[in-house]
């Protein structure tokens, strides 16, 4: 069977890497619709090596006919959009944060939670969760097996493609800037974000955490059907592409670095690169454009019963994002 598919959000970052990763994967496509908002009518992006698709205007189309639909948008366009989608008769696959946290709704990381895939969906959306959130379930998903997740504290360290191509913009803009004295252009971002760091993703919470730490904490436990505990400092960081994690988890039950490490080379969607030794870890740079999740640094934490450390990395527009979407979709038709 081929399918017809649609990609919400189609010009933005995480839609143009949807249509690069349905091609690479040849994913069974009868027809695909790029779609975005009006301002981007009359334009164009690639599918492939050698073709183009006409953008459609998003207000316009009509679902009628469309078996899959990839959602790249923000949550009000989602809230708005979707459920016509689904009234049609599509079958969403969706990024944004709005249908997370639904009861009624999938939350899904193929590697991690597939047996809650159902052939369709009760309200025919399916959510993909957060790009720090994907990546740090597939890499925790074996050692939990094992051991039991007791508690998790992270520090993220997110590259600017997660706040979309503005703010890639904003950094090359303000990197250029720097380095030919010029004055320094502020957008996108609460203060400077070229040579800084910024810790603050999203808005705060009277508690004091940020959006963005909260969505890790609530999106993990419902993908792991378990009430962890969770704390999460984000930190926006001058990188183009790549998310890193640093994690400190600790288990119910003894694990060593050993068989943790095995459990993790064994494991589907995961490469390790753990050598003790000068640059025997991943950074972004060389993560970027890859699909697997890279887990470095693993080492004992001596001052609980049983604790691990470890380095996680991820390309957030590919695993993060477009490439679980794709996942999803893949693991759907073979259901």
């Amino acid at each position: 069977m081929t399918y017809r598919i649609a990609i919400m959000g189609a010009t933005g970052n995480v839609g143009r890497e949807a249509l690069n990763i349905l091609a690479e994967r040849r994913f069974p496509i009868k027809e695909v619709f790029a779609l975005a908002s009006k301002r981007s009518k009359g334009t164009e992006v690639s599918f492939g090596e050698d073709k183009v698709l006409p953008v459609k205007v998003l207000e316009e189309f009509n679902f009628t006919g469309v078996d899959f639909v990839i959602s790249a948008v923000d949550s009000k366009i989602a809230a708005q959009y979707l459920p016509k989608a689904a009234a049609a008769g599509a079958i969403i696959v969706d990024k944004s944060s709005h249908f997370r946290l639904e009861p009624d709704v999938p939350l899904l990381v193929p590697e991690v939670n597939s047996h809650r895939l159902q052939e369709k969906p009760k309200r025919g959306i399916i959510a993909s969760p957060n790009c720090v959130v994907i990546p740090l379930t597939v890499a925790l998903k074996p050692l939990h097996d094992l051991a039991g997740i007791k508690r998790i504290v992270l520090s993220t360290y997110q590259s600017v493609s997660g706040a979309g191509s503005a703010a890639m913009d904003e950094l090359f803009n303000q990197t250029r800037a720097i380095l030919v004295n010029e004055s320094i252009p502020e957008d996108v971002f609460p203060k400077q974000i070229a040579f800084n760091l910024i810790p603050q993703i999203d808005r705060f919470h009277q508690n004091g955490f940020t959006a963005e730490e909260e969505k890790i904490a609530l999106e993990t436990r419902k993908i792991f059907e378990a009430p962890l505990k969770i704390t999460a400092t984000c930190v926006r960081v001058p990188v183009f592409i790549g998310h890193c994690l640093s994690v400190n988890v600790e288990f119910e039950k003894p694990l060593t670095v050993d068989t943790a490490r095995t459990a993790l080379q064994k494991s589907k969607g995961i490469f390790v690169l753990d050598r003790q030794e000068e640059g025997g870890y991943i950074t972004p740079l060389e993560i970027a454009g890859e699909d697997v999740v890279c887990v470095s640094r693993l080492r004992q934490d001596t001052t609980v019963a049983s604790g691990l450390s470890l380095w996680i990395a991820a390309d957030n527009l590919r695993k993060g994002a477009a490439l679980n979407a794709v996942q999803i979709l893949e693991a759907l038709i073979k259901k």
